[in-house]
């Protein structure tokens, strides 16, 4: 079964539903099976694999429940003998039928848990024998009217087992030979009836059995389409889950830096500040390229993307698993600190500035220095009031970082909102 599993991957939607999606040499397959006829299907190895795979617990449950109600009759019936029946007809039927029982039994013992298909087949294949043997010289030693009554009794077993078991072609087939050969051994036997009468009559039975198994074949077929359309659906479903996720991941990352973008942050904020008890602290820090557009004048725009690209990076590494950044806008970055303290928020200011100094990165015509430099504004609400919502809080780091630009630049400014408030 572990061929199977690799030929399909799953994709989870944002409800949680897990949809299969193939590999491509599996798809292209799946598409040539049903551009064909429905009864030229055939299902090469990985579809084989993962068609058994698909309809094992069906097939089990299906072979368990047929078992079980075997023995049942089996038990039934020959109690209602033991009631009706002269004792000495009763003894020479006993024998014969407990081997009806065990057999059955351990067939549906070892449909519990999935086998390798020529396992299953052997299973199923001697158990049903057993069955339909039981059967069959339950009626022989008891001779008489029972002698054919039990081997038509046999064929119908077979033919009933063909018909619900969902199994092979090749199992069906080798259950309807053994019932066949079964009634033409012992009805040549049958001092009742002459060998043509023997032979006319398992002619007659195996067109019957061959119109089950030809049948079996068909409902077989169709399972095996309807399985083949339904593994097509769901990987198509995979496929528009995963572009979907795709387009929302998009929708929500900034395409130069690869962080969140505004519209991303923003939705964060609303989340933290809609389900957060209001005395958990926040920051919020507004990060500024100094002199970015001396850089892209100077540099030209490529070298501006990559230095965006470089402090994104920087700014990242600075973060913890549970803070936000995202670009705000053309050079400026706001990053959000979900309940942190104003000494820890300046602290993570001051480690992304130092960073980005330490980098390095040209901007030759600057008035700050001859590198890339970094102004950041932190804002800090120590205790969440009420009336202190995100807006606010991102205001107070604008002003921050304005307060920054006009003391010179490449440095780190705070605020921080009292308990009770905005100032």
């Amino acid at each position: 079964m572990s061929n199977a599993r690799s030929t399909r991957t799953a994709t989870t939607d944002t409800s949680g539903k897990r949809f299969q999606r193939v590999t491509p040499s599996v798809a292209a397959e799946i598409e040539r099976q049903l551009s064909g006829r429905t009864r030229d299907i055939r299902l090469d190895d990985e579809l084989a694999e993962l068609f058994r795979e698909r309809a094992w617990r069906q097939t089990a449950k299906i072979v368990r429940a047929w078992m079980f109600w075997v023995i049942l009759l089996d038990v039934v019936t020959l109690a209602l003998n033991a009631i009706l029946l002269p004792l000495h007809t009763v003894s020479q039927m006993l024998i014969p039928a407990l081997i009806l029982p065990p057999a059955a039994l351990v067939t549906a013992l070892a449909f519990r848990r999935p086998r390798e298909p020529w396992q299953q087949a052997a299973f199923v294949v001697a158990g049903m024998c057993l069955i339909l043997l039981s059967v069959a010289l339950v009626g022989v030693n008891t001779g008489g009217e029972f002698y054919e009554r039990h081997l038509t009794i046999m064929l119908f077993v077979a033919v009933t087992a063909i018909i619900i078991f969902p199994i092979p072609l090749v199992w069906a087939a080798m259950i309807g030979g053994f019932a066949l050969s079964l009634y033409l051994v012992f009805q040549l036997q049958n001092p009742g009836i002459q060998a043509g009468s023997a032979l006319a009559g398992s002619l007659f039975f195996a067109c019957g059995v061959g119109a089950t198994i030809v049948a079996r074949r068909t409902a077989t077929i169709l399972a095996q389409k309807t399985f083949l359309l339904e593994l097509r659906d769901q990987s198509r479903l995979a496929d528009l889950t995963e572009a979907n996720t795709r387009l929302e991941l998009l929708a929500r990352t900034d395409p130069l830096t690869g962080v969140a973008n505004r519209r991303s942050m923003m939705e964060t904020l609303d989340r933290f500040w809609g389900t957060v008890k209001p005395e958990k602290n926040a920051a919020m820090l507004m990060c500024d390229v100094d002199e970015f557009k001396r850089l892209n004048d100077n540099l030209g725009h490529a070298e501006g993307d990559r230095c965006l690209v470089k402090i994104a990076g920087i700014i990242q590494s600075c973060l913890r698993e549970t803070d936000h950044v995202a670009r705000y806008g053309g050079e400026e970055f706001l990053v959000f600190l979900p309940e942190t303290g104003e000494q820890v928020a300046a602290h993570i200011a001051e480690n992304i500035r130092g960073r980005v100094e330490a980098a390095l990165l040209p901007n030759p015509t600057s008035s700050v220095a001859s590198y890339v430099t970094l102004s950041i504004g932190v804002a800090t609400l120590e205790a969440r009031s009420t009336t202190v919502s995100a807006e606010d809080v991102q205001r107070q780091a604008d002003e921050a970082l304005y307060l920054a630009k006009r003391q010179g630049r490449n440095r780190v400014v705070a605020r921080t909102f009292p308990p009770d408030g905005l100032p």
